[in-house]
């Protein structure tokens, strides 16, 4: 059984990845989900903004590490990246390690069979510069 926050983030993605391809407003996409579905309400309604509002920051944070364009990336990655990112820079109650990991089982559950290993490194190195001291003690207590 998904936890409410997890589930937030696999309807977040769902709602991401079809305003990608339709280019209607994220908040439009989500409304086709049933309550239930959204999961934890505040977090998804946080992330879908989030990345509807700062989708260009956001984009600018992500394409230095990447090893092509952000355009070329399917909209799974893109939609995961974003919302990873955003987690990053805008939750920072929420643990790194915490975003990171669950970026990598949204990977594994919408993404190709490799993606989630390359979310991981995108993510990993948006995490160092962004959190440069819990990303410092995590390495130091590894």
């Amino acid at each position: 059984m998904k936890n409410a926050r997890r589930q937030a983030r696999e309807s977040a993605l769902q709602a991401l990845y079809a305003w990608q391809l339709s280019g209607a407003d994220p908040d439009e996409e989500a409304r086709g989900l049933e309550g239930e579905e959204r999961g934890d309400l505040a977090l998804f309604e946080s992330i879908v903004s989030g990345v509807r509002d700062r989708a260009v920051e956001l984009e600018a944070l992500i394409s230095p590490h990447l090893d092509r364009e952000f355009a070329r990336l399917s909209p799974v990655e893109r939609a995961i990246l974003y919302i990873g990112a955003l987690e990053l820079a805008a939750h920072p109650m929420t643990p790194f390690k915490v975003v990171l990991n669950e970026a990598v089982e949204l990977g594994k559950s919408f993404g190709a069979a490799e993606g989630y290993r390359f979310v991981n490194g995108v993510l990993e190195k948006i995490a160092a510069q962004l959190r440069p001291e819990e990303f410092a003690r995590s390495r130091h207590n590894a």
